[in-house]
């Protein structure tokens, strides 16, 4: 989540020196790609997933023999 806020924050500053050194300019949809609604629900997507794909394997970890589940780290 760290690295989807810093890329965000990052991108419009990048690309305009990427097009300054270049010498050129990009068009305002190229520096606006996200807009607040969708940024809210990517933050909301990112930890609904995380915890519905967490169930299958913790119930194997927690069945599993301890050795055997470090190992499979």
């Amino acid at each position: 989540m760290i690295a989807v806020l810093a890329s965000v924050i990052v991108h419009s500053p990048v690309v305009r020196a990427m097009a300054g050194a270049r010498g050129a300019g990009f068009p305002a949809s190229y520096l606006t790609v996200y807009r607040p609604a969708e940024l809210a629900l990517l933050a909301l997507a990112g930890p609904l997933i995380a915890v519905a794909g967490a169930p299958v394997p913790a119930s194997w970890a927690a069945r599993a023999r301890t050795a055997s589940a470090l190992r499979a780290e």
